[in-house]
């Protein structure tokens, strides 16, 4: 069957770059912004611990004061939580912030980035001064990027900017890819945003590294595992002389008041994490088997989201799947917006099983009324 025009007519959910955005949905979809359920966004569906609403009404009475500019706190927490020294920890406004920051201190030049990769790794690196040289994955592979893989690319780069797990197919880097970069001098900011899903981290961060070395940047986010996107919360790990560098660049007051005292209570809730942890595989599997059921194609994942792809066949765009979810109350990502990626993919959340059943519901409904609509026309 021939493949149909891309939807270009479609008004996007992801018009400002990310999912979540519930004003647009609402503008785009007609239902109110807290009435959608949202798979576009990754954030932890158990939502925020519970020291954290104690913590915000504790708040309004300091809210008078002036933040702590270093932030010492929370940065003396996290350093002991990784058994790190306080000096390696620069707090930030979100990962957003921390990913700007290292691309500044790296410098102008040619960087690498996988396609496909979260889309403000190139606006860093453009904001800085670089050029974008981009190692493209293989949906063959399931995304993967292996040694020999980057051994063979020929990029004329010694600057990286790498996800793991990787944004938006969910696949953790190999150590031996990390150590590779390492050994032949490359310099690497390393996002592990989405690392705290992961049971095995040990296995696979660079965190502890990154506190002695002089080539290797890791950053962190808290708002996404913790469920408090709204306050902008992240850390970046590093050797002292690299943190003091960028704390030089980064703008005065950054993390305010409010988002420190969130970030000490969410590390205090120890069980949360636990919690977590216990659940996602579990019930990650469970949703891909369920969506693989539907003839959708799932690739493995580490986190708390799944790539999935359309069969061509089907001559359905995830644009379209979008706007008919939409309509129908569910948010999912257009992942087709991702360089590297073609109009089939989206990406979904994993959310809990009550949300996931629905998820497919919606889904099985909304494919089945493509088809008759489908056939109907031809």
């Amino acid at each position: 069957m021939e493949r149909l025009d891309k939807p270009e007519s479609l008004a996007r959910l992801e018009q400002y770059g990310h999912g979540g955005d519930l004003r647009t949905a609402a503008e785009l979809y007609g239902h109110a912004p807290d009435a959608f359920l949202d798979y576009s966004a990754n954030m932890n569906p158990y939502g925020p611990p519970t020291g954290v609403r104690m913590a915000i009404l504790d708040y309004a009475e300091r809210i008078a004061a002036y933040p702590d500019p270093a932030v010492r706190e929370l940065t003396s927490m996290i350093a002991r939580q990784h058994g790190i020294a306080a000096e390696c920890v620069l707090v930030g406004n979100g990962a957003a912030e921390l990913i700007e920051l290292a691309a500044r201190l790296t410098g102008a030049g040619p960087t690498g980035l996988t396609a496909p990769c979260f889309g403000e790794y190139a606006d860093a690196v453009r904001k800085a001064g670089g050029r974008i040289e981009r190692l493209a994955l293989s949906p063959e592979d399931g995304f993967a990027l292996s040694r020999e893989r980057l051994e063979s690319s020929g990029l004329p780069v010694n600057r990286w900017l790498l996800g793991s797990p990787n944004n938006p197919t969910g696949r953790l880097l190999d150590r031996d890819v990390v150590a590779t970069l390492l050994a032949r001098g490359d310099q690497l900011i390393l996002d592990e945003a989405f690392m705290d899903f992961v049971p095995e981290a040990e296995a696979y961060t660079w965190l502890m590294e990154a506190a002695e070395s002089e080539q290797l940047l890791v950053i962190r986010s808290m708002t996404k595992f913790y469920a408090v996107p709204g306050i902008r919360l992240g850390y970046i790990v590093g050797s002292p002389q690299r943190i003091a560098a960028l704390r030089e660049l980064q703008t005065p007051w950054s993390v305010n008041s409010l988002a420190e005292a969130v970030g000490c209570a969410v590390l205090e809730d120890a069980a949360y994490a636990e919690r977590t942890l216990a659940w996602l595989p579990a019930e990650r599997a469970w949703l891909v088997a369920g969506l693989r059921q539907l003839g959708l194609t799932v690739y493995d994942s580490a986190a708390n989201y799944v790539l999935v792809r359309i069969p061509s066949s089907w001559r359905l765009f995830a644009a379209e799947l979008q706007t008919m979810l939409g309509r129908r109350g569910v948010l999912i990502r257009d992942a087709s917006r991702y360089p590297g990626l073609s109009e089939g993919y989206l990406r979904l959340a994993v959310r809990l099983r009550e949300d996931n059943e629905r998820l497919l519901t919606e889904l099985e409904q909304a494919l089945r009324r493509y088809r008759e609509e489908a056939e109907a026309d031809d």
